[in-house]
């Protein structure tokens, strides 16, 4: 039985399905975390597909405000996403279930792969059989790029906005924490003035009379979602014991030398700095595993990356490579392949505990915000960067999977890449552009457009090997 009811009303639409109790979250949950490919981008745009637009779970307006709070984060701003979504409709417990599918197959993925890995080698097989997935993900990507748009950007300011953040991050490579909280600097400031440029209807207001039809959940603040004192401080503890206990309590017991300390500590820090994702910081990561600590070879965090970028979860489950083969290189009394996987389960607890953490003790405090007129209007244009944002997740994407190769442009104040037009993929291509077809043309399943694209990825890599 659900922790949480309809809202009042919803009970008495004839038409209206009833709340999805936790045994079908959870199933749910589990279908977007098999289908979290393609980086952030892919990510928020199956779970928008599945919970806005197929599930009518949440609105709208409530994933965009939601979907805001965790840009605003360190960590992988999808996991957060789905973090919320899943307390906000079903507690703390929701939450993690929610939170914690997302990143199991990841997890799984990540640990067999870099079992052989570590055994036999490169495992260039892995890209070989996603290859047509990761074509169909870049057409999920781009529906949901224009169907958030078409929603978000309602007025030209917020149309101007996503744009200049997508110059911004694309062209000239400027900090995406900047940019984010610049436009919600912008949007407060501009509504404060009483200045209607960035208004929403995200709050309690306008949009109550319709959220009925747009979602399940309704516009009404759940009772468990209001903040108190008691709740905060309990949240706080709970979770900040669970991160670092664990990490003190290696550290005491093997030494500050030891490399189980070293990971603990390591990715601690950077589960609070990892702002933007996995991109954001895979220089310093990269440097540091590679010239401070001698984990990995160059290549080797190349090949890891390769491992994230092919298999469902966030990016930023890389760093369970990188623990993985810090431990598998020096496991002490242990055996190789058990530090392994101790050293890749370490760093993925140290990655991933502290999102639960931003989660639960802000989003109360978020959802309280949504009926404040100034902090409403400096989400809305966050929502607005946000797109663009989003946006350049997608070029990216497309770059990547359609061309070989890229070429970078370096010139006074840019930074970017371009594609090898003479690189180009025809196979990718035509992947894609019939995953474009099916999904724009004939509104085709998402489940049937992933499946049939993999397949023909991996006939065609069959293909090839006669």
């Amino acid at each position: 039985m659900t922790d949480i009811t309809v809202q009042p009303g919803a009970s008495a639409r004839a038409d209206s399905p009833a709340f999805p109790t936790e045994r079908e979250a959870f199933y749910v949950w589990l279908q977007i975390a098999l289908l979290s490919f393609g980086g952030p981008a892919g990510q928020i745009a199956v779970m928008h597909r599945i919970l806005v637009d197929e599930k009518h779970w949440i609105s709208e307006s409530r994933f965009l405000h939601a979907l805001n709070y965790c840009m605003l984060l360190p960590g992988p701003e999808a996991q957060q996403l789905a973090t919320y979504v899943g307390w906000l409709m079903h507690k703390t417990r929701g939450g993690i279930v929610a939170g914690g599918l997302f990143v199991v197959p990841g997890v799984i993925s990540i640990m067999a792969l870099s079992m052989v890995y570590a055994a036999y080698g490169k495992v260039g097989f892995v890209a070989a059989l996603f290859f047509g997935l990761k074509a169909a993900v870049l057409a999920i990507v781009i529906q949901a790029v224009l169907r958030v748009g078409s929603r978000a950007l309602k007025s030209p300011a917020s149309q101007a906005l996503a744009a200049a953040a997508f110059v911004a991050i694309f062209f000239f490579n400027l900090p995406f924490p900047l940019i984010v909280f610049g436009a919600g600097v912008l949007g407060f400031l501009v509504t404060r003035l009483g200045v209607a440029a960035f208004a929403s209807d995200s709050g309690h207001g306008a949009a109550a009379s319709t959220a009925l039809i747009d979602s399940l959940l309704g516009d009404e603040l759940p009772a468990h979602a209001r903040p108190t004192i008691a709740r905060t401080v309990r949240v706080a503890l709970v979770w900040l014991l669970l991160w670092l206990v664990p990490v003190a309590l290696i550290a005491m017991t093997l030494g500050s030398g030891n490399v189980f300390s070293q990971i603990g500590v390591f990715f601690s820090k950077m589960a609070m700095v990892t702002f933007g994702g996995a991109y954001a910081v895979l220089a310093y990561v990269a440097q540091q595993a590679v010239q401070h600590y001698h984990w990995l070879q160059p290549s080797e965090m190349l090949d890891g990356l390769g491992m994230a970028e092919t298999t469902p979860g966030p990016l930023i489950m890389v760093l369970q490579f990188v623990g993985f083969m810090a431990a598998f290189r020096d496991p002490g009394t242990l055996s190789p392949m058990t530090a392994a996987v101790l050293g890749g389960l370490l760093a993925t607890w140290v990655t991933f505990i502290p999102c639960f953490l931003w989660i639960f003790l802000g989003a109360p405090f978020i959802e309280v915000m949504r009926g404040n007129k100034a902090l409403a209007g400096a989400l809305s244009a966050i929502t607005a960067a946000v797109v663009g944002v989003i946006l350049n997740l997608a070029v990216w994407f497309a770059i990547h999977t359609l061309f070989r190769e890229t070429a970078p442009v370096r010139a006074p104040g840019l930074a970017f890449d371009v594609p090898v037009l003479a690189s180009v993929d025809h196979w990718a291509v035509l992947l894609a552009a019939g995953a474009a077809i099916a999904i724009f043309r004939f509104n085709a399943n998402m489940i049937a457009t992933l499946g049939g694209c993999a397949l023909a990825g991996l006939a065609l890599h069959l293909l090839n090997m006669m």
